[in-house]
């Protein structure tokens, strides 16, 4: 049994709760809200700190000071951030579920949620490349 069926989010270390993260990349690329409606569209423009082949962050442990509205992932968050993808691992966790077999915790890869099709890797176009963002809206896989 993973720690993350043993422990509540609350419970875990820093270190257990950073290797949730799944890597795939789609909080870290930009999304638009309608004013109307409160719907999010999700695009494949990235934050220009993210590497589109290897779905990490040039910038992780210091990305607040260069892109001020990255979020920093706390479970004090998890209810206010309509946004996450449903399959991001944090989200799952505080909704009560499980990981999906292709999570690199649980499929023991890391690069199991780029077979699976889960992640943005090499789908991606860097934001300062990008234009107009509502040119580049997408629907990613759940």
């Amino acid at each position: 049994m993973g720690f993350w069926q043993e422990k509540s989010l609350e419970q875990m270390n820093r270190e257990e709760w950073e290797s949730l993260c799944d890597g795939c990349g789609k909080c870290c690329l930009h999304k638009l809200e309608d004013d109307e409606t409160g719907e999010i569209h999700y695009t494949n423009v990235a934050c220009r700190f993210l590497d589109g082949d290897t779905i990490k962050c040039g910038k992780y442990l210091t990305r607040q000071r260069y892109v001020g509205n990255c979020v920093v992932m706390s479970v004090d968050l998890l209810d206010q951030l309509p946004w996450m993808p449903s399959t991001c691992a944090y989200r799952l966790l505080y909704e009560g579920k499980d990981l999906p077999d292709w999570h690199p915790l649980v499929a023991g890869n890391p690069n199991a949620i780029h077979a699976a099709g889960h992640s943005v890797k090499g789908r991606v176009i860097d934001e300062r490349e990008a234009g107009d963002f509502e040119d580049h809206l997408v629907e990613w896989p759940a």
